[in-house]
């Protein structure tokens, strides 16, 4: 993500998550920048540079016929906290993921959040960087981890 999109991404966030609905509005607008990132609506909580915290609050649209959260909607919850960490940290490189593995470790039920830090280094060259996000539920409890492989370039 070039300097300006990440830039431009953090300004429309620090716009709007002080107002009432701002957080609401912001996951909307970037759910449909990035549709299927909006599929889950997940609701970011939390954007800094290299830093995201986003929750997922649990409904019927991504339950499993375990009654309990669909894994791929973990997958997905995981990837959007690495990506907005690593993006908005990589403010000089243009990004994509390319590999994710996800470790489930048990139902997932009730709000989540998944956390993430990231700090890439200067980008010269392209460059692949593992950042991971761990997923937890109100209890405290570690439900899935996801490891995302992002390749950092230069931008064009």
């Amino acid at each position: 993500m070039p300097e300006a999109v990440a830039g431009r991404l953090l300004a429309l966030w620090r716009r709007l998550e002080p107002l009432p609905g701002g957080k609401w509005l912001f996951a909307r607008l970037l759910g449909r920048s990035v549709p299927y990132t909006g599929s889950i609506g997940a609701r970011i909580e939390t954007l800094e540079p290299g830093r995201a915290r986003v929750s997922l609050r649990d409904h019927r649209a991504i339950r499993n016929h375990l009654n309990s959260i669909h894994a791929i909607a973990l997958a997905n919850l995981g990837e959007v906290a690495t990506g907005l960490a690593m993006l908005t940290a990589a403010t000089s490189a243009r990004g994509i993921l390319v590999g994710m593995q996800i470790e489930y470790r048990k139902k997932a039920r009730g709000t989540l959040i998944a956390e993430c830090t990231a700090t890439p280094p200067e980008v010269t060259e392209p460059v692949d960087i593992q950042v991971s996000a761990p997923i937890v539920d109100t209890a405290g409890d570690t439900v899935a981890v996801v490891t995302a492989t992002w390749r950092l370039a230069p931008p064009v």
